[in-house]
């Protein structure tokens, strides 16, 4: 395990049935760093996901996360250990207030308990109170702060994307695994997304991307793994991974060079 390494794992397999989702997939991903997982639909990119965020026990795999040996069992153990993610489906609280999803996040890190939330104790009044000031600031840090008080199913498609984000980043995580931010949105918002998650990045979070966009992975990402039916065709930097041939014939095509 190297030092700069905040999640390494290899041999990572998946069956569904007759299926091998995943075979033997390894996936490195530095401190501080931008690396896409890319690929064509059905090549297990989410799948892979699901499986280190807990949603799916792995068959067969090892995984250390910042130096750690782990075993992605249930999704708030990761959460915890501070892996956050979001999905291809957007899955907000509709009913809630902008402001009530990112508190939401804030909560995973809360000392409060049962007993504080029935009793209403000093020190949970006082938390709450740091949770909603901390989740304002989450929510003017990603552009949301006008529609705060606005039900999250009111959103337009683009800024429910951000307040996925701003969610994920109010679980406090080291690593913010995204699965296709970019879906949906017209090319401003994808500029706006770009610039966004480039300024996390330089804010000190590291992050793993799946995402249809070449141009945009292309553009951020400072590491590409590509998976092609479950297994890993090509690993590198982004001008080495858009020039291999299995790469080219699976995805990206003769256009895309």
């Amino acid at each position: 395990m190297s030092a700069h390494l905040l999640l390494d794992v290899a041999d990572v397999s998946k069956r569904f049935g007759g299926v091998r989702a995943l075979d033997s997939v390894g996936l490195q991903v530095p401190h501080g760093a931008i690396v896409g997982l890319i690929g064509p639909n059905g090549a297990g990119k989410t799948t892979f996901f699901n499986v280190i965020t807990g949603l799916y026990p792995a068959d067969s795999g090892i995984f250390l996360f910042d130096g750690v040996s782990y075993f992605p069992e249930s999704v708030s153990q990761v959460t915890k250990a501070g892996l956050a993610r979001t999905f291809q489906n957007i899955r907000l609280f509709g009913e809630m207030s902008v402001l009530e999803n990112v508190m939401v996040g804030c909560h995973c890190r809360s000392k409060a308990g049962l007993l504080g939330a029935i009793f209403r104790f000093p020190a949970t009044r006082r938390e709450e109170q740091q949770i909603q000031e901390k989740s304002l600031a989450l929510l003017a840090y990603v552009g949301l702060s006008d529609y705060k008080d606005m039900q999250a199913r009111n959103l337009s498609y683009g800024h429910q994307r951000r307040l996925e984000i701003a969610r994920a980043l109010a679980t406090e995580p080291k690593l913010l695994a995204l699965d296709e931010p970019a879906a949906g949105m017209n090319a401003t918002e994808k500029l706006e997304l770009r610039e966004l998650l480039l300024r996390i990045r330089a804010d000190g979070k590291t992050i793993l991307l799946i995402e249809h966009d070449v141009s945009l992975v292309m553009g951020i990402c400072d590491h590409l793994t590509v998976l092609d039916y479950g297994k890993v065709i090509a690993s590198g930097k982004p001008s080495d991974v858009r020039e291999h041939p299995e790469v080219i014939k699976a995805y990206l095509g003769q256009g895309a060079v």
